[in-house]
């Protein structure tokens, strides 16, 4: 029987433990690498600040100045009661109040008012970008010019308990899923709500007569056959600075319940096209510009400008 040399056996007993040892570190990197990859969102956000306040709806009451209840405004500098999606491309990148200064989109929602005074809210506001969808693959940007209204400022309380946008309602401290305006705040806490909007577009209209029928919500996480095309799913994280004593505090459309705002696309295309793609479709959980910190390894889509590869 053929028998290896003592120096012989403990070499080769070596090589096998080092080839061992390399196969698991390697399968040990391929299983964090996998882990790393785990797909658990996909999401980019936008954050906005406040650029104006005024009783003022393009969308519901579009040349109207004044026949609306007040809104404030975030992203794109120029909207007012006359602006189209030609008027909100007109000034160019940099008009935005929006860390990404290719979207010139318009958002607004209710003011608020504790008394006579406007809750006044100086920091970046957060949007978020999702899929609505159970294949975020499928999602697509939203075309240019498409608007619509999320949320309704007619709601009874029951509606907005029910409504498929609401997540937890009015939150504060430890207070969550309240359906109006709760009556305390803990001192040093702030009055927070998350709205989501429909995420599905029936393809054709870019706005309805009601400003809500060419979007729908989706069902069991599909898309309705009657709107078939997944587009970003907008959810308004909205933070106001409010504590104490929430009494005299109101919405200018009414109760808490009362809550909605207003989306106007006009995203420069290609802009949106990448933060979709790299983002949503590729299952990540992104800032502003398009990077995944727990993935640091996917990158970033966008640059440290905040725009694509190449731009000024």
């Amino acid at each position: 029987m053929f028998r290896l040399k003592p120096a012989l056996s403990v070499l080769v007993a070596a090589t096998l433990l080092a080839g061992g040892l390399t196969a698991g570190l390697a399968a040990g990197r391929t299983s964090s690498a996998q882990a790393a990859d785990e797909v658990t969102h996909h999401e980019f956000q936008v954050g906005c600040t406040v650029t104006k306040r005024g009783p003022h709806d393009p969308i519901v009451f579009p040349g109207m100045p004044g026949a609306s209840h007040d809104h404030s405004f975030v992203g794109n500098t120029s909207t007012d009661a006359y602006s189209t999606l030609n008027s909100l491309l007109a000034p160019g990148p940099g008009a935005t109040s929006c860390r990404n200064p290719d979207d010139l989109s318009a958002y607004w929602w209710p003011t608020m008012f504790k008394g006579d005074q406007v809750v006044q809210q100086s920091w970046h506001q957060t949007i978020y970008y999702k899929s609505g969808v159970l294949d975020y693959t499928s999602v697509r940007p939203f075309p240019p010019g498409l608007r619509y209204v999320a949320g309704s400022p007619t709601a009874s309380q029951e509606q907005f308990r029910n409504a498929p946008g609401r997540v937890e309602g009015w939150e504060c401290g430890d207070s969550a899923h309240n359906y109006d305006l709760p009556a305390n705040c803990p001192a040093g806490t702030q009055l927070n709500i998350r709205y989501q909007a429909p995420s599905c577009w029936d393809g054709v209209n870019l706005d309805s007569a009601d400003h809500k029928s060419h979007m729908a919500y989706p069902v069991n996480g599909v898309c309705p056959s009657s709107h078939p095309r997944p587009v970003p799913m907008l959810e308004f994280k909205i933070a106001f600075p409010v504590d104490g004593d929430l009494s005299t505090v109101r919405l200018a459309s009414g109760r808490g319940y009362s809550w909605h705002y207003d989306f106007f696309n006009a995203w420069d295309p290609e802009t949106l096209a990448a933060l979709v793609s790299h983002c949503i479709n590729g299952g990540l959980q992104c800032d502003s510009r398009g990077y995944d910190l727990y993935k640091p390894h996917r990158g970033a889509v966008l640059g440290p400008n905040y725009r694509l590869p190449g731009r000024p």
